[in-house]
């Protein structure tokens, strides 16, 4: 596979051209990008610098491609990078900074000459630094052990953007502009992928034999996005919050004492599960409301894309087992019977439906019934195996021929609950296999294996939940320590607190930028200024209430200070401004639609005003409705700002030129 060069020196000529020049091997061609035309040129060896050109002062550890803007081009590079491991021989990297170049000489990253255009640039910086990204020089780490070894005699020769998995290539739609030239082979060694996901390795030692354990998951560029404004299967048949986590076990069976750093590996294996959103059409609509309005959506072509899904997943995979951990009753009831609804239609002889109440398996703190699932899953564990590689006689011993989807309404904490738990009993059965432990022993046996599995499975949920619903894990607790506690009890309920204030507040541009560098969202180039886009556009109404609370709240505060001239007069003072800022709050529950922190490329619209067949929890948020709002003319006069907020205000937002309009289809 043909290698990617490791580091790169800037030259920038003025306003003409970057120059990226390889710092190894010396004479190597280098690259020119034409800041006034776009053009990408590829020198021939041992081309000198232009003389006028001056070196950037950060050394570029690799180009993750190019994004077009409102009114520039830009080229994303990475000027930091974090070494996680040495996985195979392999160094794996994490992308731990990025520099933004524009090609337009008059435009300025730092001082954006337009609003719009600094918008946009924030949403892309925001989200190169908040992701997790990483990537290896020289080694493919989108696919999974088997899915390499199937292949490795067509990859010889290929570059490693060529063989990547299509899914997990998160930076494909960047990386497009280098790739869809005609001398795309010949710019691979400046083509890096980068992987959104998790990596983790620990090292121990058992019996004499050097045991790595190492732990990958891949998040899927499709469908992606955060907790309420990505859920469920779309019509192209891709789920929200797809991942899939590749467990790899290696063996040295030789390992000369625990100073031992050789990479002559006897044995190495993999277990590969996936999870999902549930794939109907489904969504959480947020009004400011703790439990926000369920929405399922009956359409006609739910089946259909439900069987695309499986279909897709079984020619990746193989068979596979559908664990759904969704409550029967309560809140989640509607999503898990639409589920079964639709996998009753679905006549797959290599998909299984296994349904597992879980909270109420596990009640009370209970989690070791979660054996009580393993125990029905066993046939299938068997039966789909894992994938074992004996490097000494070069053979498959073994290949994985399913996996095991699991989801919960989140594909969070009580997926990460139950994925660790048949990861760790894949785990027992593979080093007894291979020899490594004996029949009469269990994994629980030997204390810093154990410890390293669940620390690398809980810092991995962690990672997951961030990614989706901007805070760590819930239940870690159990995967860290195997057993319930009450101070994780105290976490979780601050973990469910920040979620909530980031769900409702913060994830609006943070869906943004996930689908402006996808490439599910692409503005136009328009030089007219379009402050829309970034315009709060409700009624003055709606905007005032929060600062009216505000104002209220700071004259409680400013009360307790106030001499005590009378008591009544301060009762008074307080039952004043405490009617007031419940009057505030109540409104703003009333009309919480408008207080969300909605996507503004590609808003939510036709779920939040769905009134096609399918279920509906309530529609909070939307204004005063109901027989006296009616007779008080209330509902008409206020759903302009409340019900109908993403039809008349932040969508027409979006429609007022080519810049803001862009294309909701994703171009790779």
């Amino acid at each position: 596979m043909k290698p990617i060069y490791q580091r790169l020196n800037l030259f920038i000529d003025g306003q003409d051209a970057y120059t990226f020049v390889p710092v190894q091997p010396i004479g190597a061609q280098s690259l020119t990008i034409h800041r006034a035309t776009g053009d990408i040129v590829l020198n021939a060896p041992n081309t000198p610098v232009h003389p006028t050109a001056s070196r950037y002062g950060k050394t570029i550890y690799g180009i993750l491609g190019m994004i077009s803007l409102a009114l520039s081009e830009y080229v994303i590079v990475m000027t930091g990078r974090e070494h996680r491991a040495r996985l195979m021989g392999h160094d794996i990297y994490r992308a731990a900074d990025f520099d933004i170049l524009p090609l337009n000489p008059n435009v300025s990253v730092q001082n954006p000459p337009n609003p719009v255009e600094g918008h946009l640039l924030a949403l892309v910086r925001s989200h190169l630094l908040g992701g997790h990204f990483l990537f290896s020089y020289d080694w493919d780490l989108s696919r999974r052990l088997q899915a390499q070894w199937q292949d490795r005699d067509n990859e010889e020769k290929k570059a490693l953007w060529e063989v990547a998995d299509d899914r997990f290539f998160w930076n494909k739609f960047l990386q497009s502009r280098l790739t869809d030239t005609d001398i795309a082979h010949d710019l691979s060694p400046y083509i890096l992928p980068i992987i959104y996901g998790t990596f983790d390795m620990r090292t121990v030692y058992i019996h004499g034999h050097r045991i790595q354990l190492c732990l990958i998951s891949r998040r899927s560029r499709y469908r992606a996005g955060t907790r309420y404004f990505r859920r469920g299967i779309d019509h192209e048949g891709h789920v929200a919050n797809f991942n899939e986590t590749e467990q790899i076990l290696l063996v040295d069976e030789k390992a000369a004492g625990r100073l031992s750093f050789s990479e002559n590996l006897t044995h190495k294996l993999s277990f590969t599960q996936i999870r999902g959103s549930v794939p109907v059409f489904w969504a959480e609509v947020n009004t400011l409301r703790y439990k926000p309005d369920l929405q399922v959506m009956d359409l006609q072509e739910t089946v259909d894309m439900i069987k695309l899904h499986l279909r897709d997943q079984v020619s990746q995979y193989g068979g596979q087992s559908l664990i759904n951990l969704v409550n029967q009753k309560g809140h989640e009831q509607p999503v898990k019977e639409a589920y079964e609804r639709a996998v009753s239609n679905v006549e797959f002889p290599d998909v299984k439906y296994q349904y597992f109440d879980f909270h109420n398996e596990c009640k009370h703190m209970r989690w070791d019934r979660i054996s009580v699932l393993i125990e029905k899953m066993q046939e299938d564990l068997i039966q789909q195996g894992y994938f074992h590689l004996d490097t000494v006689q070069d053979r498959a011993v073994k290949i994985q021929t399913g996996v095991m989807r699991t989801n919960c309404m989140d594909n969070l904490d009580r997926t990460n609950v139950v994925q660790a738990a048949l990861a760790k009993w894949t785990l027992n059965q593979q080093l007894k296999a291979i020899g490594v432990v004996s029949d009469n022993e269990e994994l629980d046996d030997f204390e810093a294996l154990t410890r390293g599995f669940r620390e690398m499975w809980a810092d991995h949920a962690d990672l997951i939940s961030k990614a989706y619903a901007g805070s760590g894990a819930l239940k870690t607790d159990f995967t860290r320590t195997n057993r319930r506690t009450k101070i994780g009890a105290l976490q979780d309920g601050y973990k469910s607190v920040m979620r909530y204030i980031k769900n409702n507040h913060f994830d609006g541009a943070r869906q943004d930028g996930f689908d402006l560098v996808t490439g599910a969202w692409t503005p136009q180039k328009n030089p007219v200024t379009a402050s829309t886009l970034i315009a709060d556009t409700r009624p003055l109404t709606i905007r005032s209430v929060p600062y009216i609370l505000s104002f209220a709240l700071f004259m409680i505060c400013a009360g307790l200070t106030l001499p005590r001239t009378s008591d009544y007069s301060l009762l008074y003072y307080f039952m004043l401004w405490f009617v007031i800022a419940s009057l505030a709050v109540i409104f703003m529950m009333v009309h919480g639609i408008e207080y969300v922190s909605w996507p503004r490329l590609i808003p939510p619209t036709d779920i939040i005003h769905y009134k096609g067949p399918g279920f509906r929890s309530a529609h909070n948020g939307k204004g005063f409705t109901g027989p006296l709002a009616q007779k008080l003319d209330l509902s008409g006069q206020l759903n302009g700002f409340g019900a109908r907020l993403l039809l008349n205000g932040r969508k027409r937002a979006l429609t007022v030129s080519g810049m803001e309009e862009g294309t909701k289809k994703r171009v790779d």
